[in-house]
């Protein structure tokens, strides 16, 4: 017999979410679809820093069903505050796909141990290094 597994309330994942790290875009959440970034690796930090723009990764995480798809982008973080899908420089790919492998698998650990919810990846996620 299968376990039907109910999706804990919004607010209830928020504050499992929050847990996992400075990640979460709170503000561009909403129920059942939550925001992440990392600003993994600084472009140039000779710039000011209202002008410094990141190499990182962004997430979409949707829920679908009694599961959730992760939709992982990667890019810049530009000086206008937005997110650009761009190659990453050689010298930025192992930092930003480090952070990015060690948040997924907290995040795998945490929906499985706490909510028993298991994450796909989405068919449009880029590829983990």
């Amino acid at each position: 017999m299968s376990k039907v597994t109910k999706i804990p309330t919004h607010f209830r994942l928020l504050t499992s979410l929050r847990a996992l790290g400075p990640y979460l875009r709170e503000p561009q959440s909403q129920e059942g679809y939550y925001l992440f970034d990392c600003l993994g690796v600084c472009v140039s930090d000779k710039k000011s820093p209202e002008e410094r723009e990141f190499w990182g990764w962004w997430l979409e995480l949707e829920q679908q069903e009694s599961q959730f798809a992760a939709r992982y982008r990667i890019g810049k973080y530009n000086k206008s505050g937005e997110w650009v899908e761009e190659s990453l420089p050689k010298s930025a790919i192992e930092d930003v796909y480090r952070i990015q492998n060690s948040f997924h698998q907290s995040l795998l650990e945490m929906l499985k141990d706490e909510y028993e919810i298991e994450v796909v990846l989405h068919q449009e996620s880029v590829e983990f290094v």
